[in-house]
């Protein structure tokens, strides 16, 4: 598969992004939503496919791990969220696709893949549906955020031109 230098550089700024905005978060009841990743996946999702929404998300949690910001158990909800929202748009070519995806594969997918993550290499004690609710109420925080912004850039036109320009270097790769 050949590497479209386009979709790279908008990965990397996405992790950028999530990475710098990564210490904003939305207090909801006894836990704290980071919605900046999940805004972050949908975007990736939305833009770049499933390979580089998942690298994407991959990237902006080794740096958060690296940094000491974020926790092993960020690996499989931002993940699994960007790879079945990416893989669930890609199918459809719908958006709300994207969202549900996002929702389903970081909420509820990502939250039941914690619970290894956590007992076996974290050493923590936990009930298997643990982290589930934490993880869907950050996911359905961000996915609105990248809702509301996918709106405004549907509205005004830029949706349409990011597809094509991010899009023309792969359909290029494919004519010849």
């Amino acid at each position: 598969m050949k590497m479209n230098v386009k979709k790279l550089a908008v990965s990397a700024m996405l992790v950028a992004v999530a990475v710098s905005l990564s210490t904003f978060s939305i207090p909801i009841g006894a836990s704290k939503c980071f919605p900046i990743q999940h805004l972050a996946n949908v975007i990736a999702g939305v833009f770049l496919g499933p390979m580089y929404g998942v690298a994407m998300a991959f990237c902006t949690s080794l740096i958060r791990n690296l940094m000491g910001t974020g926790s092993l158990l960020a690996f499989p909800g931002s993940m699994v969220g960007a790879y079945v929202g990416a893989e669930l748009y890609r199918l459809s070519g719908k958006l709300w696709a994207a969202y549900a995806g996002e929702v389903f594969g970081t909420g509820i997918l990502g939250g039941l893949l914690c619970y290894p993550v956590a007992t076996l290499i974290m050493g923590k004690e936990a009930a298997v549906f643990a982290y589930v609710m934490p993880f869907l109420m950050s996911t359905l925080c961000g996915t609105i955020f990248a809702a509301f912004l996918m709106g405004v850039l549907c509205k005004s036109g830029v949706f349409l031109y990011l597809k094509h320009m991010l899009d023309s270097e792969t359909e290029a790769a494919r004519l010849k």
